[in-house]
Order: structure tokens, then sequence, then C-alpha cells
């Protein structure tokens, strides 16, 4: 299939794609409001819960806006690097975790993306009140798989 019409055919067929749809497929991350699709041998995850998908766009935004410089990105980049994007995804909901719940372990999955968000919301009301330092570290420190080396 041609990736020009695989992309036109996506944007048909998955009018709310999660903002987290890296750190899923991934399994790095599980979230209760998201369903799989199945399109061209290839995996999506949609949003079923539009308030949802709109709060979890506004997290990844704050994100970025404060990793910017964690991430070594500049402000007119638009799209991230796969890398970069795992870890503002993976590494920021690690961070509101431990911002939320100090006393405990980080889950790895973890379990439930919008509910963590829903009650970071809660919690802080504005995203850009969240403890950015607790959620840098978490960023900064998050690191994928390592690459393979060639033999």
């Amino acid at each position: 299939m041609d990736e020009d019409a695989y992309r036109q055919l996506y944007r048909e067929v998955n009018d709310r794609q999660c903002p987290y749809e890296k750190a899923i497929l991934s399994t790095h991350c599980r979230c209760s409001r998201m369903r799989k699709l199945n399109l061209a041998e290839r995996e999506a995850v949609r949003c079923e819960d539009e308030a949802a998908w709109k709060e979890c766009h506004a997290f990844l935004d704050a994100l970025r806006r404060a990793a910017r410089f964690a991430l070594r990105a500049r402000e007119d980049e638009r799209s991230l690097p796969h890398a970069q994007a795992m870890r503002l995804q993976v590494g920021g909901l690690r961070g509101l975790h431990a911002a939320l719940h100090p006393d405990r372990p980080i889950p790895s999955p973890i379990p439930d993306i919008g509910a963590l968000i829903e009650a970071g919301r809660r919690r802080w009301r504005d995203f850009e009140a969240l403890p950015h330092p607790e959620l840098l570290k978490e960023i900064s420190a998050w690191q994928g798989r390592k690459p393979r080396r060639r033999r």
C-alpha cells in the first residue's frame, strides 16, 4: 500500500488518534478509553472518549512545552523523532504518577493513561501548574529499548 494512501485512509478511519499511541503500541502504557484498530496489517489506537482525548492532548502539549530543553527540541518542530516522542509520552506519564503518588513505585506498564491524567487535572486544575521538575526528571531518565548492534 502506498504510504500517502495509507495515511489518508488512516485519518478517515481513525478520527481521534490517541496521542499516546506510540506508548500503547509499545506496551509501556494502557488506557481504558482506547480501542485498537487494524488497518493494512498495522495497528492504530483510537480514543473512545472525546473529552479524555482533549485532556490527553492538553497534557501532552503542556509536557512538550515544559520538556523542550530536556528533549533538545526546537520550538518550531511540530513532530518529534520516535525516540523523543516515546521519552515524552512514557517519561511524562511516569513523572505524573510519581508526582501524584510519591510513596508508591511507578508501575510498568502505566495501567490507565486517561485515569492518571484525570487525577492530575483534579489535583492541579491547570496543566501549567504541574510539578515540572518531577516530570522532567522522569522524562530525562526514561530510556527505551537499546539499539541492537549489527553483526
